[in-house]
């Protein structure tokens, strides 16, 4: 399901050469309405959703005192808002089954602050703790809850954001991971019911100094007032 038809039927023609029945549904994941009609669709295909995978984002290169307030809500219904709705939407029956698998991408911007990026960075803080209480929360059942965190893909992603390409020249290449291996990486990570996946061992080392250093600048915070 996305909102681009042409491409989910791009997409579709490639997994029937596998043998496999493929049913698109075009959604905009702004829309509650449409979120509300993808529950719809797939009730009246008499299919479950086995696995639920949240990968829909957007960001933009702005800060916050001048970024456009309507471009950043439509943004966050997508990262944040459409994440929670259709993992709810979709959790229950799951449950009710006693199986099934939720990846939920983040991103390694969750582990710090980007000026430029800020509100980008807070929605992608925000799934990955969202996935991890999920995972809690469903300790006691046969579903699976997975974060992936990727770094830097080759996707034209951050070009879209507004990040222009010398910005983009200076992330260190050893960062950059494919989008196929990530994919990869991520359904590994959803065989091996992992609770994240951080693909590359460059940023996974980033992501934990990211770490290091957000509770050093906390821990210097509360010492100051004491």
């Amino acid at each position: 399901m996305a909102r681009d038809k042409e491409q989910l039927l791009h997409i579709a023609e490639g997994l029937k050469g596998y043998g496999a029945r493929v049913d698109i549904i075009e959604a905009d994941l702004t829309e509650r309405a449409d979120r509300r009609n993808i529950e719809a669709q797939v009730k009246r295909t008499g299919l479950a959703v086995d696995v639920l995978i949240n990968s829909a984002g957007a960001a933009t290169r702005t800060s916050i005192p001048e970024c456009d307030l309507d471009t950043e809500f439509a943004h966050m219904e997508l990262n944040v808002v459409s994440v929670v709705d259709l993992c709810r939407r979709f959790v229950n029956d799951m449950i009710s089954r006693n199986s099934g698998a939720i990846l939920n991408v983040a991103s390694t911007a969750a582990f710090r602050p980007m000026p430029g990026q800020g509100t980008y960075a807070a929605s992608k803080a925000f799934v990955l703790a969202f996935t991890s209480t999920l995972r809690l929360e469903l300790q006691d059942s046969a579903v699976t809850v997975t974060a992936l965190c990727p770094g830097p893909v080759a996707t034209d992603f951050a070009r879209r954001a507004g990040v222009g390409d010398e910005e983009i020249m200076k992330i260190p290449s050893i960062m950059w991971e494919s989008a196929d291996d990530v994919a990869a990486m991520a359904v590994d990570a959803m065989d091996r019911a992992a609770e994240l996946c951080i693909p590359g061992r460059a940023n996974v080392a980033d992501a934990t100094l990211a770490l290091a250093r957000t509770r050093q600048q906390a821990s210097q915070a509360v010492s100051s007032l004491t």
